[in-house]
C-alpha cells in the first residue's frame, strides 16, 4: 500500500538539537535503518524531556508507536529488531546500557553516551538516586565504551571535518598506535597548536625519534612503510 508522501516542514517548526559529530563519526558506523530510526528517535524524546539523569527504557520503546510503525513490518518480530537495534548502537558506542531494579524486575535502561551520562551512570551506580536501584549483577551492565576515535578527536579539539582531512587521519589512524595520537591531540591542545598539521608533526617527530615512553616508531611499523606513508599523506606537510 502506498503511503502519502510528507508535505512538508510548515515555518517555525520545532526542531531537535543532534550533535554534529553524529554524523561524521557515528553515522559511517550504523548498519540498519532500524539503528538509525531508533537512535534519531531516541534524540527526539530526550530533547522533550526535562529531569536528571535522561534515559530511555527497552520497554518505553517497545511500547511506543511512533517508533515500532517505523522499524517493524519485515520477517522478524518487531521486539527482536528493536532489541538487535539497540545492541548495535551500544557497541558502536553510540549508546550506554545499564540494568535497572524496577520492583523486583530487570529493566534495561539506555543513555545517549555522553558526558553526562556517564556521570549519571556512575552516580547511579554509587546509589546517588534511591529511586534507580541496580539490577543484580550476571556479568553485565554498563557495557564497554570504545575509546575515542580520530574523527571525534579531531572535532572535538580541532572543528569541522573535511573529506581531504578525513582521509588523512584515516591513514594517521592506520600508521600510529592509538595512544600517540591522542597524546599529540593532547599536546597540540595544551601548546594552543589546534591544527592537524601540527599534530601530524608531532607524530612524525616520535615515530623517527621516539616517544617518551621509551618506543621508537619501529617498534609497531615498518620503516619503508612509514616513509612512504609520510611522502604520499603528509609530504606538503612535513621537511625531513
Amino acid at each position: 500500500m502506498n503511503k502519502k508522501p510528507f508535505s512538508g516542514f510548515p515555518p517555525r517548526v520545532e526542531v531537535t538539537p543532534i550533535p554534529n559529530l553524529f554524523f561524521t563519526a557515528v553515522m559511517p558506523k550504523i548498519d540498519g535503518i532500524a539503528e538509525l530510526k531508533m537512535i534519531l528517535h531516541v534524540f527526539w524524546l530526550l530533547s522533550r524531556r526535562r529531569g536528571y539523569p535522561q534515559f530511555v527504557t527497552y520497554n518505553e520503546l517497545l511500547s511506543d508507536p511512533i517508533l515500532m510503525s517505523g522499524i517493524g513490518g519485515g520477517a522478524k518480530p518487531k521486539d527482536e529488531v528493536l532489541r538487535l537495534a539497540l545492541e548495535q548502537a551500544v557497541q558502536h558506542g553510540t549508546m550506554l546500557h545499564l540494568r535497572l531494579d524496577r520492583d523486583g524486575q530487570p529493566e534495561d535502561a539506555y543513555f545517549i553516551n555522553s558526558e553526562t551520562a556517564k556521570e549519571a551512570i556512575n552516580k547511579i551506580q554509587q546509589g546517588d538516586f534511591p529511586q534507580l536501584v541496580l539490577a543484580p549483577s550476571k556479568g553485565e551492565g554498563v557495557e564497554t565504551v570504545p575509546p575515542s576515535d580520530i574523527f571525534s578527536l579531531y572535532e572535538q579539539n580541532i572543528g569541522m571535518l573535511t573529506p581531504m582531512i578525513a582521509e588523512e587521519l584515516q591513514e594517521a589512524e592506520k600508521l600510529y598506535p592509538v595512544e600517540w595520537i591522542e597524546s599529540a591531540f593532547k599536546e597540540a591542545v595544551a601548546l594552543n597548536k589546534r591544527s592537524w598539521k601540527y599534530i601530524a608533526r608531532i607524530l612524525e617527530r616520535w615515530s623517527v625519534e621516539g616517544k617518551d615512553d621509551g618506543k621508537s616508531g619501529r617498534d609497531f611499523k615498518k620503516a619503508d612503510d612509514r616513509d612512504k606513508y609520510t611522502r604520499q599523506i603528509y609530504g606538503h606537510m612535513v621537511k625531513r
